[in-house]
């Protein structure tokens, strides 16, 4: 039964302020660096807690690391708080691993994609702190744990888990309004409660014991930290002017009030929320710590009418900033599938009350106009639909797309919640979803969600189920024998290789990732992450161990189109029309089309192609998807959950290309896969709708784990109102017919060709990537190109 929303009151919109231009100014200016601070001081705590149990450990560390870290606040800044010494540097985390840290220690400065300055100083004090970790790494110890199997196929890119292998976990959203509405001494008070109720007659009391104590400390750790910040202001304030000391003075008296008790005005709750999320990315290096729904648990601060909307404005933009602020350093592998330096924060907007109301608020509006306001990469903005959302929100979202940010992403309710519900969510916390990451759907505070954790190489799977299992790239056997192309005398026979390759390379995945996951659980529990996801308090246990509500692990499929169009062509040229023999193109694909240009031509242009509303090729692409999905389904993750799939790269497109021979669809070896469930650059021909009726016939509700639809639309397509009528109507056609999530980079390939060409003329252009966006000049050049590439559609 929904309930009568109160009257919408849309709130007047304000540009940024120069104290917004002068910090935008400052950020784009600073350089990327890698600090040392973190390593050094987690190292010492370790070594000074050898035999403690591991919560205990774990939580001293973090204690260890926010009392005696590099503390600041910049000038004009209103939201305080740093992840590292200096702004947009990052830390390093060596106990999930480091070996590859100091591989590439002298290469930071000469990559490709997300470049670190890196002092000689700094290097020295890594290099000493590694020595304590050999062989202690979450790394090593789940390569120790997985099937020799399945570590192979890893190794051999048929999929790689590499997100949770090399580093934390993230992929979360943490109850911020607990924290808002509640205070930091609620939790623990929480955890003291739970330990005095412990009965040690029961064999599990004492880990239970150890886990709480770790939550008491990391949360009175994270107050401390705060009290850090509230010194430095009153310190500050002794030499400011007087308009800044009063804003320094007003920074010390919040940083004293929260995050330790419920916040009252905006200027505080931000600032409670602020901590939490700084401090959960300090305590973990995973990515993805998703603000989600922000509008809804921050409007209550805007409508106490303390702020005014301008002075509310100009708080929301700086800290927009902070967010962009925050960094992480990958190793060069995993930067080709994550460039721009993504931290994948995604806050989104809209959507349903839990009673199925309208969610829209003032707040809403403010949030999309930060980001059109601060026009940086993060945070990763979002936007819910469903029949109720208001024309003006919808408008505005467009407006800001328009922009060529990249973002608001689109996310459909009508789709997802029954996705939610399929999965075990209650209706009400299905309908209180967000977004985690790239396109992750879960609900916040409850569900720790393993989203990303792998990518299934799909189009590695049609080469080996095409070769009887054999790697052509390496010439080793790593698949099951399961028949070659020339040897088919059906295409039933191409699927159940395709079925078989795929069954053998998802059980392999679910083996590496249940080890991955095991070992975090043992070695590297989150204390004060876990204290603010329910019901890890109650249970006695941390999120890694399985202390949230609902528990899943998330893989997902990469190259769907390829699948799908290399499938279509076999099936229609091969077995029904016969213009090209079953050796014929496989000669052509070894070969790599070498010498028959016509053949591939063949392929490209008589060949069905998923993304033109062709019934023949999106069924085998639906079917293609669907084997993957109906394998990930069948498996269980040591925290008690379910696997769920998703079909979204990030980027990973590109370097997943790059370890596949050709395949039938007419691609070229080692170049990038289709995006996400995108169609094939330049295979979509028959214009958005087509394309976006294309995808919505996967099934989308199986892939709960979220899937990834790019659209790029060159900007004279959505010029005036008629452009934005025109964007709602695609959006709104995919999503009735089923679809799941959409983004649009709107864009020319010229301004892109442009920037390629001349990147210190663009250092400020924003572009989505996948299911982010980055400054299109830190990205490696065959990323930058797959973006070129991508069909340009107009109306």
């Amino acid at each position: 039964m929904t309930t009568n929303p109160p009257k919408l009151v849309i709130p007047k919109l304000y540009g940024p302020t120069d104290r917004v231009s002068q910090a935008l100014d400052r950020f784009v200016k600073t350089a990327p660096a890698i600090c040392a601070e973190r390593a050094v001081l987690l190292t010492e705590s370790y070594k000074a807690t050898e035999g403690q149990p591991i919560a205990n450990r774990r939580a001293k560390a973090l204690e260890n690391v926010l009392a005696n870290m590099s503390i600041f606040i910049q000038d004009g800044e209103l939201l305080v708080g740093n992840q590292c010494s200096m702004p947009r540097s990052a830390p390093i985390f060596p106990e999930f691993s480091c070996k590859w840290v100091e591989e590439e220690l002298d290469r930071l400065e000469k990559r490709t994609a997300d470049v670190f300055l890196i002092s000689e100083e700094t290097k020295d004090k890594l290099r000493s702190a590694f020595s304590y970790w050999d062989g202690r790494t979450t790394n090593e110890i789940a390569a120790a744990f997985m099937p020799p199997e399945s570590l192979e196929a890893h190794n051999d890119v048929v999929y790689t888990v590499g997100n949770y292998f090399y580093n934390g976990v993230g992929h979360i959203s943490p109850d911020y309004n607990k924290v808002l509405t509640e205070g930091l001494l609620s939790v623990i008070a929480s955890a003291e409660e739970a330990i005095e109720q412990l009965d040690f007659t029961d064999a599990e009391a004492q880990n239970k014991r150890h886990f709480l104590e770790s939550v008491v400390t990391a949360n009175k750790a994270v107050i401390a930290f705060a009290e850090r910040f509230a010194a430095l202001a009153e310190e500050k304030a002794a030499t400011a002017d007087k308009e800044r000391k009063e804003e320094l003075l007003e920074i010390a008296r919040i940083c004293r009030k929260v995050p330790a008790h419920p916040a009252e005005t905006l200027q505080e709750a931000l600032q409670a929320f602020w901590f939490v999320h700084l401090v959960v990315q300090i305590e973990s290096n995973g990515h993805s710590i998703s603000p989600m729904r922000f509008d809804q648990y921050m409007n209550p601060f805007l409508q106490e009418g303390s702020t005014s909307v301008e002075r509310a404005q100009e708080l929301l933009d700086m800290l927009w900033i902070k967010f962009s602020e925050l960094n992480k350093v990958r190793d060069e592998a995993s930067t080709m599938a994550f460039a721009g330096y993504p931290m994948f924060m995604n806050l989104i907007v809209g959507g349903q009350t839990r009673d199925g109301a309208d969610a829209t608020n003032a707040m809403s509006f403010l949030v999309l106009q930060a980001s059109a306001n601060t026009k940086l990469y993060a945070p990763s903005l979002s936007i819910r639909i469903h029949e109720g959302t208001p024309d003006v929100l919808y408008k505005r979202a467009a407006e800001v797309s328009r922009l060529g940010l990249g973002y608001p992403a689109y996310y459909n309710d009508r789709v997802i919640i029954p996705a939610l519900l399929a999965r075990g969510l209650s209706r009400e916390d299905a309908r209180d979803y967000g977004i985690i990451g790239c396109v992750e759907p879960q609900v916040g505070g409850k569900t720790e969600g393993w989203h990303d954790a792998a990518f299934f190489n799909m189009s590695k799977v049609i080469e080996l189920c095409l070769n009887d299992g054999v790697d052509k790239r390496t010439g080793k056997q790593i698949g099951p024998k399961s028949g070659k192309l020339e040897d088919f005398t059906s295409f039933d026979e191409v699927m159940k290789s395709y079925e078989a390759q795929t069954s053998y390379f998802v059980k392999l995945m679910a083996a590496a990732d249940n080890a991955v996951d095991m070992t975090h659980g043992k070695h590297c529990p989150l204390p004060f992450l876990s204290g603010l996801v329910e019901d890890c308090i109650g249970r006695g246990m941390s999120l890694q161990e399985g202390g949230a509500i609902y528990n899943f692990t998330g893989p997902q499929g990469v190259g769907v189109a390829n699948a799908g169009d290399s499938l279509a062509a076999i099936k229609k040229l091969v077995f029904e029309d016969k213009l090209i023999t079953a050796k014929e193109l496989q000669d052509a694909l070894h070969s790599n089309f070498e010498g028959q240009e016509d053949l591939r031509l063949m392929l490209v242009n008589r060949a069905p192609k998923y993304g033109n509303d062709n019934d023949f090729a999106d069924a085998v692409a639906k079917e293609a998807a669907g084997i993957y999905c109906r394998e990930v389904n069948r498996y269980t993750n040591p925290r008690g959950g379910k696997f769920q799939p998703g079909l979204y790269p990030a980027s990973a497109n590109v370097p997943l290309g790059s370890v596949v021979t050709a395949t039938p669809d007419g691609r070229m070896a080692w170049t990038p896969l289709a995006d996400g469930v995108s169609p094939i650059s330049g295979y979509d021909s028959c214009g958005p709708t087509a394309s976006v009726l294309s995808v919505a016939k996967l099934d989308h509700e199986i892939a709960s784990n979220g899937t990834l639809l790019n659209q790029k639309f060159h900007p004279s397509a959505l010029e005036g109102e008629n452009g934005l009528e025109n964007l709602k109507a695609v959006t709104e056609t995919y999503f009735q017919n089923g679809g799941f999530h959409v983004q649009y980079n709107v864009i020319s390939r010229q301004t892109l060709e442009e920037a390629q060409e001349n990147p210190d003329d663009y250092k400020g252009l924003v572009v989505r990537v996948a299911g982010y966006s980055a400054f299109f000049t830190a990205l490696d050049k065959s990323l930058q190109d797959d973006i070129i590439a991508r069909t340009e559609q107009t109306f």
